[in-house]
């Protein structure tokens, strides 16, 4: 597992944590109003871009090359600025953009931290809902909320009898392709909001989030703050979720294996 010095984590957590902060108050005084929708797809599907998806990007991106002027940044909406960096930094400017669209405040800024490829530094920070996680080292994960900081932890006594799972298919996966996965269905008790549902099981309140389709920029902030929680997150192949793709994260190695197995048969 990539890491980098512990004097590094502290200036990359300082600088998320900041940039949460900021990326609130330019929420409420810039963005907060009335705001464009066009579709990336056209008429072959529906994937919604905001006014506000393209300002919060350039304002983070602003505010990366001003502290760290000789990093890479890819970006969802603006895609990759090449330099010759270890570092690169991986920004979702609204994660969950039809929340977004519809006024449902689950949705957030992804920014990840990456070294050599490998996400490092995450946070995901929620606006609305006045809240944000990050990671401070590897074993160290926090929630802000109402400007109270605390540590958060996966719950690693989950067992498949007991455990709350959350999961989303986002239309990836057929009807007949579901029917295959009984035992995730009849589970499925927990509601699905994006980055949120990892956030929470980074929060111990999940101990199992199952999504599909998953785009680098929806996972890399999520997997350093899942990680320095305890939890375990992989694709369905068990392979890593740096790739993205479908993703799944569980509270312990046991229900990870377990849960790997019962998706076995749409995993291929």
């Amino acid at each position: 597992m990539f890491k980098i010095k512990s004097s590094d984590y502290k200036i990359y957590s300082k600088f998320i944590e900041n940039l949460a902060k900021k990326l609130n108050k330019f929420y409420y005084l810039k963005l907060n109003k009335p705001f464009k929708v066009s579709n990336k797809l056209g008429g072959k599907g529906y994937d919604p871009v905001t006014s506000a998806d393209k300002a919060f990007e350039k304002y983070i991106t602003k505010e990366i090359k001003k502290r760290f002027p000789t990093h890479q940044v890819i970006g969802e909406e603006f895609g990759h600025n090449k330099k010759k960096s270890n570092y690169s930094w991986v920004i979702d400017p609204i994660d969950g953009t039809r929340s977004f669209v519809i006024g449902n405040p689950t949705w957030s800024n992804l920014i990840s931290l990456n070294y050599k490829g490998n996400p490092v530094v995450g946070l995901a920070n929620f606006p609305i809902l006045k809240k944000y996680y990050f990671n401070t080292s590897l074993n160290l994960a926090y929630v802000s909320e109402n400007g109270k900081k605390r540590r958060i932890k996966i719950n690693s006594k989950a067992t498949f009898s007991n455990m709350k799972l959350s999961a989303a298919f986002h239309g990836s996966l057929s009807l007949n392709q579901q029917k295959k996965i009984p035992q995730i269905l009849k589970r499925m008790q927990f509601p699905c909001a994006d980055a949120l549902s990892y956030s929470h099981f980074a929060e111990g309140k999940l101990d199992i989030v199952i999504q599909c389709g998953n785009k680098i920029w929806d996972i890399h902030a999520l997997m350093p703050i899942i990680r320095a929680a305890g939890g375990i997150v992989t694709t369905w192949k068990n392979d890593d979720a740096k790739k993205g793709g479908n993703i799944i994260c569980s509270a312990n190695k046991s229900l990870h294996n377990k849960m790997l197995k019962i998706l076995k048969p749409v995993s291929k």
